[in-house]
């Protein structure tokens, strides 16, 4: 293995980079973080140490990896650019297990097995939201994610009614956790140095208490609404949701989405029966 510090500057990154001869792709997403500092504060913000047990997204070149297990952390890495991979494992050595995969393919249950695992990740805008919600609607035994995203995807993930940005996917993390944005990233820690900024948000699991079929209903029922999410509910539910549903649920028709809290829209989830087109 290279003689390379704990974690990875522009320097280095540029050299590893040169001597590969490999450019980042903007297909992948690829924007790596050059600043130790930043990757330093990512893994405090992850709460993790000895004993932990963190799965990383988009390992890259291994910044955020060396940070991780500087912690002490256990860290399995997951990257999908097969011509990263020979740097990665320069890079991090035997500081942790390096598995070349797309995570929107993992087996997950053969990569996190057991409970209490944590997900730490610098995730591309095209996978970002996609990759929090599967994880909270599929992976349980991944209790906490650590997850920068680009600002705008960050601010509908820990969004709530009355917020711009608030939306269906501010409903489906509600119903799993606890989001926060606990940090903002400027571009000019990556490089390539992206066009817009990043933040950082930290997801609780919370304890799962709903059935599957009023989670599998809520999903339907804002997937409906938010379509169309200036009409009102008694519009845009037509055909799907009664208006006496809605007022037995304590809704009002003249509703629109935006303005129901993830209690209301679990409440009209438990009482409504969505009808296939």
């Amino acid at each position: 293995m290279a003689d390379i510090a704990m974690t990875l500057s522009i320097s280095e990154i540029q050299r590893l980079l040169e001597t590969a001869a490999i450019a980042p792709k903007k297909s992948l997403g690829q924007n790596f973080v050059i600043d130790p500092n930043t990757v330093r504060k990512i893994a405090r913000l992850a709460e993790v140490g000895e004993g932990s047990r963190v799965l990383e997204i988009g390992a890259g070149l291994g910044s955020l990896t060396l940070a991780l297990a500087e912690t002490g952390a256990e860290v399995t890495a997951i990257e999908t650019d097969r011509a990263l991979i020979p740097l990665l494992k320069q890079t991090v050595g035997e500081k942790a297990t390096i598995i070349e995969a797309d995570a929107r393919e993992l087996a997950w249950s053969d990569v996190v097995p057991t409970s209490d695992w944590n997900l730490v990740a610098n995730l591309p805008y095209n996978i970002g939201t996609s990759l929090v919600l599967t994880v909270l609607d599929e992976v349980p035994n991944i209790n906490r994610l650590l997850v920068m995203v680009q600002q705008e995807a960050g601010e509908r993930i820990v969004a709530s009614v009355g917020d711009p940005a608030y939306g269906a996917v501010s409903v489906r993390v509600a119903l799993r956790g606890n989001a926060t944005i606990v940090g903002h990233v400027p571009p000019s820690v990556f490089f390539p140095r992206p066009r817009v900024n990043s933040v950082l948000v930290a997801i609780e699991r919370a304890p799962n208490t709903i059935d599957t079929s009023v989670e599998n209903e809520l999903i339907e029922l804002l997937r409906i609404a938010f379509t169309h999410r200036r009409k009102m509910l008694r519009k845009s539910l037509k055909g799907h949701v009664e208006q006496g549903t809605l007022e037995r649920a304590k809704i009002a028709p003249t509703s629109r989405p935006e303005e129901l809290d993830l209690n209301q829209w679990l409440a009209l989830a438990q009482l409504s029966s969505v009808i296939e087109p």
